[in-house]
């Protein structure tokens, strides 16, 4: 038989990736581990293009993955922030309604906090001037766990931490095929080098689905990539928002809409809008590569989603084309705000899994298949509950593990 790398190969280095390589190291010292990511280092897509906030939990579906990660990995990763050293800080957030027609949701979001064990406190119009005196709003709720950090360094950190236990990490290593045999499963990359383990990881984020066809299994969904575009206000500026402060979400929608986050370096950001994106990393409009816009348009799911949501996407489009309309939505909850103080700034992508029927796979999504473990949707919150996403994806590998040892 012919001699293995490593037991664990894990492609991707973003925040899960990472997350993953470390939580295999804890579980099961001396577990060769190796990580291999394409980019030339960590967190270059979603885990660094995002908001750095640390999401209390309290949108999500009690029950579902995303309530139980995002809660436990909330109180987690600010203990993890300040055990390594990590810039971070637990700034609670306001969620307010602007119409009365969001009374009803802001309400159901309350209730929803409670189920999930979160502190929520609902306050009236003079009660939100205490926090945040140039924000506007018929009611609102104050969620005390949110936070922000710089989800980059917790990146990094965890490569470090499970290097040093002995973890390999590998960049600029793009995997172009995998090969499976009963006893090894076995990764070629871009540059010629073949990589024999054990068994694989997929955290590939944006181009999970491709790397699970590239090992043969029908993942069953697809990405389809949606651009956050943001804002920042200018500095002269920024002293109109102190914290974090959200619209009432639309919960047929897994995007929370335009919102207000003041980062741990002091800015303000304002954003994400949600459009679709022309590449699975278009971070621009002029950013196109054709073989991936085809296969997004030639997706059932895509075109279900259009005809479902198209008053939706409108809008979002609009906004996307118009600083004038991106302008109106943040005055909905900060009304001094103007277009000259807003200041384009970097965008991100969501890798969003979509069913056929055009559904929008609301919660993580984890499969397995013979020696592979693929994380298949893990958009926000999953910077939040990388810790425990980590540790789930950790245990099922290493169960597979367990059960080729027995056999």
């Amino acid at each position: 038989m012919t001699a293995l790398d490593c037991d664990v190969l894990v492609i991707g280095g973003g925040i899960v990736g990472m997350s993953t390589a470390y939580a295999i190291t804890r579980a099961a010292p001396g577990t060769r581990v190796t990580v291999l990511e394409k980019e030339a280092g960590p967190a270059r897509h979603q885990t660094g293009r995002n908001s750095g906030v640390i999401h209390s939990g309290i949108y999500y579906r009690p029950g579902s993955l995303k309530a139980r990660f995002a809660v436990r990995g909330a109180a987690e990763m600010v203990k993890f922030c300040a055990e390594h050293g990590i810039p971070h800080e637990v700034t609670g957030k306001l969620i307010v309604a602007t119409e009365r027609s969001e009374l009803p949701r802001l309400h159901g979001l309350v209730q929803r906090g409670r189920e999930n064990g979160i502190p929520v406190r609902e306050l009236g119009p003079a009660q939100i001037a205490e926090y945040e005196p140039w924000v506007r709003g018929l009611a609102a709720i104050h969620v005390g766990t949110t936070g922000v950090c710089d989800f980059g360094a917790v990146t990094a950190r965890l490569a470090r931490l499970a290097q040093d236990a002995g973890a390999s990490v590998r960049y600029g290593a793009q995997v172009r095929t995998i090969g499976r045999r009963p006893s090894a499963v076995a990764v070629r990359t871009a540059d010629g080098t073949v990589l024999r383990a054990r068994a694989l990881v997929n955290c590939a984020g944006l181009h999970c689905d491709h790397v699970a066809r590239l090992a043969g299994d029908d993942p069953g969904m697809r990405i389809v990539p949606f651009r956050g575009e943001y804002y920042e206000l200018a500095p002269s500026r920024a002293s109109l928002v102190n914290g974090l402060v959200y619209p009432v979400p639309d919960p047929a929608f897994p995007f929370l809409g335009v919102h207000l986050t003041r980062g741990i370096d002091g800015g303000v950001h304002i954003g994400p809008n949600a459009v679709p994106a022309l590449a699975r990393e278009g971070y621009a409009w002029r950013t196109v590569r054709p073989q991936e816009l085809v296969g997004t348009l030639a997706y059932p799911g895509s075109w279900r989603i259009a005809r479902r949501h198209w008053r939706y996407g409108a809008g979002e489009l609009r906004r996307s084309l118009s600083k004038r309309a991106f302008t109106d939505a943040v005055r909905r909850l900060l009304p001094d705000v103007t277009a000259d103080d807003l200041i384009a700034a970097p965008a991100g992508v969501r890798a969003q899994a979509v069913l056929p029927d055009g559904t929008l796979v609301d919660d993580f999504l984890i499969s397995q298949s013979p020696r592979i473990v693929h994380v298949l949707n893990a958009p926000s919150p999953a910077a939040t509950a990388s810790l425990p996403i980590g540790r789930e994806v950790a245990r099922r590998v290493l169960e597979t593990l367990r059960t080729e040892s027995r056999g």
